[in-house]
């Protein structure tokens, strides 16, 4: 895997063969990134990784010079990966260990962009469970709604982009056209 951009344009970072992941592919980072610089300031934001694998996102994030940016999976060897490799690569990563589910049920801190890459295997109920604990109101690491970007509603809040599979996609939509 490669940093497509920022500070870190062309890095490669090899993650051991053993980790269970499948990490983003360059194409479809570039792609997401592209979207996305023209949306954000990164200096001027927060970023959440949920299930970060290898890290190929934050490393990106951070490369790109997000203000913050967070890395959270439950593997202790993904999150041992990330940690030492952003300790090499000089990027200011806050890597947490622990179940996505209960990072995001306890957690007190403000994104202004989360981004989400569960595992295929993670089924439907858990989707709109991870849908449900971001979105839900009163939860600071989520929203309310969801932004006009999304074509779903009108509001100013801040801006959790969950990018996954067409399903998680598609189960975000008709979760909020229902809570909207």
């Amino acid at each position: 895997m490669r940093i497509i951009s920022g500070s870190h344009k062309g890095r490669r970072l090899r993650a051991p063969k053993n980790l269970p992941v499948r990490p983003t592919t360059d194409r479809s980072k570039e792609a997401l990134f592209n979207i996305l610089q023209n949306q954000y300031e990164w200096s001027e934001i927060k970023t959440l990784d949920l299930f970060s694998g290898t890290g190929n996102i934050s490393y990106e994030f951070a490369s790109r010079g997000v203000s913050s940016v967070t890395a959270v999976d439950q593997n202790r060897f993904c999150t041992a990966f990330i940690s030492k490799s952003s300790k090499e690569l000089e990027l200011e990563i806050q890597v947490i260990q622990s179940d996505v589910f209960k990072f995001i049920k306890d957690c007190s801190l403000e994104f202004d962009l989360i981004f989400a890459d569960p595992p295929y295997d993670i089924g439907e109920e858990k989707y709109f469970e991870l849908i449900e604990l971001i979105f839900k109101e009163g939860n600071p690491s989520g929203v309310k709604k969801l932004s006009e970007q999304l074509g779903l509603c009108s509001c100013k809040v801040r801006l959790p982009l969950i990018q996954a599979s067409d399903k998680l996609s598609q189960s975000i939509f008709e979760a909020h056209k229902t809570m909207v």
